[in-house]
């Protein structure tokens, strides 16, 4: 029996998390989740990680290992309530460091996170662990952001934003220490997979025709839609390209990154007991 994958899908970001099973193990991963956050209200809710949560504790599973693929600007993480909740090992890219070091130095954080700080393991390319019995390998698919990881088990591969559904193309590369040109040849090496792997993004974009395709794209269809990164990667600045700066800031950039660097935790506590997000001006000009 192979491994039993399960999306699920937050309506307001509009983002995928995954919940990945080695059904005879009864071991499983969680890719990505989300945490719910109201910015008019500054107040965050869990239920999109309950979600998750309840479907583990309903089925008995052990969660082994919580992944994100990135460090996420649309969205907060659950992945340390869910660690909290559940157990798992943490764990992203080894290059988190450098987005730590960009976001560090935009929020002023006193002290510095150390490098790496909140996560349990940082994956080098080509790693691989397991969930269960099941093998996954991790690749190193750069240039929306420097740590990005996918990670590929059986015939899938969970993509995070280095695509996006095929009727919207590919990641955007002017976020904190993204680059064009990496993220092209990111992207060559996602479309030089076989034909058959499956890739699980973690975005759809408001373009999606749908939330949850009936197959996820592939490869070949992949190579057919992505549409900001068809021309050789000389012909593009290494910041972005002419479509990323048509597109608005998401609208939970700035909390998104202040927990997502901290892998998933909020800022500590001010002097009064409260915990703030900081609101740098121009922050969109990184």
């Amino acid at each position: 029996m192979g491994a039993r994958i399960i999306p699920f899908f937050e309506k307001v970001t509009e983002t995928f998390s995954y919940l990945v099973i080695d059904p005879p193990a009864q071991a499983a991963a969680i890719i990505d989740p989300v945490l719910d956050y109201d910015p008019a209200a500054g107040r965050i809710r869990t239920h999109s990680a309950d979600a998750i949560a309840k479907m583990v504790q309903a089925e008995g599973l052990r969660v082994e290992w919580i992944l994100e693929t990135h460090v996420h600007a649309d969205h907060l993480s659950a992945a340390g309530y869910l660690k909290k909740k559940l157990g798992g090992v943490l764990g992203i890219g080894s290059n988190v460091w450098q987005v730590q070091r960009i976001l560090g130095n935009l929020f002023n954080d006193k002290p510095a996170i150390p490098p790496g700080a909140g996560f349990d393991h940082l994956f080098e390319d080509g790693e691989t662990f397991r969930v269960g019995a099941l093998d996954v390998k991790a690749l190193y698919t750069p240039g929306h952001t420097p740590p990005d990881m996918s990670y590929m088990l059986e015939d899938a591969v969970f993509a995070g934003d280095t695509l996006f559904m095929p009727d919207y193309g590919t990641a955007r590369c002017d976020f904190p220490g993204g680059d064009a040109r990496t993220l092209y040849r990111s992207i060559q090496r996602l479309l030089e997979l076989p034909p058959q792997t499956r890739l699980l993004m973690a975005t759809t974009m408001p373009r999606a025709a749908a939330p949850t395709p009936s197959r996820p794209p592939s490869p070949k269809s992949g190579r057919k839609t992505s549409m900001s990164m068809t021309a050789s990667p000389k012909t593009r600045s290494s910041r972005g390209v002419p479509r990323d700066a048509t597109l608005e800031t998401p609208r939970l950039f700035l909390p998104s990154l202040q927990v997502n660097m901290r892998a998933g935790e909020l800022p500590l506590p001010e002097s009064n007991g409260r915990r703030y997000f900081k609101i740098p001006i121009e922050a969109s000009t990184l």
